[in-house]
């Protein structure tokens, strides 16, 4: 195959778009028909956009297909040449994945809100895994705002928290999920 299937993502992709060119990505990729390069350069263009960004992670982090738990090479790659949205969108993915398990673990139907816990799990490890193996200089800064947005209400993120509802048990298991990437203080 050639570069078709990079050609055929647009470069300004709509969110809806964006998460259809994913999951086709990962089918292609699942079944070989894409090279490492295809990948990566598909993942680059994705990740262009605030919108494609968005979406390319909608589908990513939520897919059912085993793929999407071990991020190979290509994956990585092309994320990392991705643009200022990566970070950002990865962050935020991990800390509505952490708050959206408890509030699923809390819902009435136990079944129900076990098997969305569960989803909502496999969101946050994924990300966080993404989150570790990329070196994107971003990442701690991010991590590191929205910590202190969550631990003392105030900062950049404060409006993110406040607009998603997250109480103070979701705000805490947020500066744990995000505590290992937020860079250490030096001792005084």
């Amino acid at each position: 195959m050639t570069h078709s299937f990079v050609s055929s993502i647009p470069e300004s992709v709509s969110f809806e778009d964006a998460i259809a060119c994913t999951q086709s990505l990962l089918s292609q990729k699942e079944q070989s028909h894409l090279t490492d390069s295809e990948v990566r350069e598909a993942i680059a263009r994705l990740v262009q956009t605030k919108a494609g960004t968005r979406g390319f992670f909608v589908a990513y982090l939520t897919d059912e297909r085993a793929i999407a738990d071990q991020p190979d090479d290509s994956i990585l790659q092309g994320l990392q040449s991705g643009s200022e949205w990566v970070a950002d969108i990865l962050v935020k993915n991990l800390a509505m994945s952490t708050a959206t398990a408890i509030s699923h673990r809390r819902q009435s139907n136990q079944e129900l809100g076990s098997s969305h816990a569960a989803a909502s799990e496999r969101v946050q490890k994924r990300s966080r895994q993404l989150l570790q193996k990329l070196s994107l200089p971003q990442i701690p800064q991010i991590a590191a705002e929205m910590y202190q947005s969550a631990t003392d209400e105030t900062g950049s993120y404060h409006s993110f928290y406040q607009r998603w509802g997250y109480d103070s048990e979701q705000r805490q298991a947020i500066q744990q999920a995000l505590h290992p990437l937020v860079p250490k203080q030096p001792q005084t």
